[in-house]
């Protein structure tokens, strides 16, 4: 069986940072606050399925504009996670674990952008 993305290492990063997202997210201090609770797991979820969009379609162009997306949903993850940690919904801990997921996942998607922007 061909495995597309999930061989790519950011898709299996925005994995690990969804397992997170929810088991955070689960907790009862920060499950009582559907908006915010429901908006980290959505912005979350959107990064690896738009990793996964993105590699499947025909060019590079259109895989880059994929990654884009994902990648801007990451930032997104970023901004949620300072008001989850404002709050006090998540602890300094938790959000350094999960800022450091957010960050690797950014840095790899970068790295997977420039790779095919110079096979175009």
């Amino acid at each position: 069986m061909d495995k597309g993305f999930e061989q790519i290492v950011s898709w299996r990063k925005a994995r690990e940072l969804n397992k997170e997202i929810y088991q955070i997210t689960d907790e009862k201090v920060f499950s009582k606050y559907f908006a915010l609770r429901d908006q980290i797991r959505i912005a979350s979820i959107s990064i690896s399925s738009n990793i996964a969009e993105g590699s499947g379609r025909k060019t590079n162009k259109e895989f880059i504009y994929f990654l884009n997306v994902a990648k801007a949903s990451c930032y997104e993850v970023k901004s949620q996670l300072y008001l989850a940690l404002d709050v006090n919904y998540i602890t300094k801990t938790i959000f350094d674990k999960t800022y450091g997921i957010c960050d690797e996942i950014s840095k790899t998607i970068y790295g997977l952008i420039k790779h095919l922007e110079n096979k175009i």
